[in-house]
């Protein structure tokens, strides 16, 4: 086997890709920041306890794990850092206060979640500690739709649901409620024949929703279909009226409602969505309400955010124009060596040509040049004399 070769999915990021991701990274953070986001950077790996803690069983099976040779205990390379910033809040900033976090780095997951997707996603996020309103949800998906605004998508679809929906149907019937990993699997597949047999002994009410759950999918109009179509419990009202606000506050994006969709039930404890984009078939960003993650680390805090990944989206995007920049030679004359720090201070890109070599860069066009003309050294178009 050659010495360079990579693992399946992983794979380098070459110049005009990482310049990409670089900039898009740039652009999110100082966008977050408009907003009052504060940025934190969680460790690539911690104990394995503190790693996974309230994230799930999914989670658990993304991460990879190593014995630490110090302390023998596990440890995990995270594959998301939304459970690592719950922890900063809860256990290391300890604040009262409203606190917006956010963050960007690498993650690792064992197995790609697509088939050509990347092992080692670049994750970037917000989150929201403290406040457990729904003007906490409205300003993330803001927060989420701007992004992508910003890096010129035009054709954005927001899906919702809400995980109260199926958790006050289980409430209803213990019968229910025992069987809900495997309700949880016939919905993501919206298996309906599988429920009818699995629902055969439920109570009748919540057979009946379980059975409608799949189909109440589309747009905004679900919300009132489902009122109708569901039964009249407290949790599906509150629900219900919570998706209904936060569409009133999508803007321009395309709204799909899914009340079958609970691919984070297991975390989640509100409003839930994901975003697709043009290109991909998986969702480029996830999010949604956890307020329970922070249990764990001794401080119950209402919490809500999203994470998307940077290596996806910068997949989708055009090749970025070249950079223009200067091309110098090499020279110890120090009358050049002021003319370079002088104009790299200005914010020009000078390039200086080693003796006997040219440049070859996919980032830059050397489109002028500094040249010595009558005792000094000046700056000159390409191809100008």
């Amino acid at each position: 086997m050659p010495n360079w070769l990579l693992p399946e999915n992983i794979a380098d990021v070459l110049p005009s890709e990482a310049r990409k991701i670089e900039e898009l990274r740039r652009l999110f953070l100082d966008y977050f920041r408009l907003y009052g986001y504060e940025l934190v950077m969680p460790p690539l790996l911690e104990y394995i306890e503190s790693l996974l803690t309230g994230a799930g069983q999914d989670m658990d099976l993304q991460t990879f794990k190593l014995v630490d040779q110090i302390s023998g205990r596990t440890m995990g390379l995270r594959a998301d850092m939304t459970t690592q910033v719950a922890r900063i809040d809860a256990h290391l900033l300890n604040r009262h206060s409203i606190t917006r976090l956010c963050y960007a780095g690498s993650v690792l997951h064992t197995k790609p979640s697509g088939l050509h997707a990347t092992r080692e996603p670049i994750q970037i996020g917000a989150e929201i500690y403290g406040h457990a309103g729904l003007e906490a949800d409205a300003e993330i998906q803001e927060l989420v739709l701007g992004c992508l605004t910003l890096a010129n998508f035009g054709e954005v679809r927001l899906d919702l649901c809400h995980v109260g929906v199926f958790r006050a149907l289980l409430a209803r019937d213990p019968l229910a409620k025992a069987h809900q990993d495997t309700l949880f699997s016939l919905l993501a597949s919206k298996d309906v024949p599988g429920l009818d047999k699995a629902t055969a002994n439920f109570d009748p009410e919540v057979r009946k929703a379980l059975l409608v759950l799949p189909g109440l999918y589309g747009d905004a109009s679900v919300i009132q279909k489902a009122r109708t179509l569901l039964p009249s419990l407290n949790g599906i009202s509150e629900a219900l009226n919570e998706l209904d606000y936060l569409v009133q506050l999508v803007g321009n994006a395309s709204v799909t409602i899914d009340l079958a969709d609970l691919h984070g039930y297991n975390y989640h404890s509100g409003v839930m969505f994901s975003v697709f984009v043009p290109g991909l078939p998986n969702a480029v960003a996830r999010g949604g309400r956890y307020d329970h993650v922070g249990e764990a680390f001794g401080r119950a805090r209402p919490a809500t955010g999203f994470s998307l990944d940077l290596r996806e989206l910068a997949r989708l995007l055009p090749l970025a124009e070249r950079k223009n920049a200067i091309r110098s030679p090499w020279n110890r004359d120090n009358a050049l060596r002021e003319k370079i720090v002088e104009l790299r201070k200005a914010g020009e890109i000078v390039i200086q040509s080693m003796p006997g070599h040219e440049n070859e860069q996919d980032e830059f066009d050397c489109n002028r040049v500094v040249v010595f003309e009558d005792g000094n050294w000046i700056l000159q178009n390409v191809g100008v004399k």
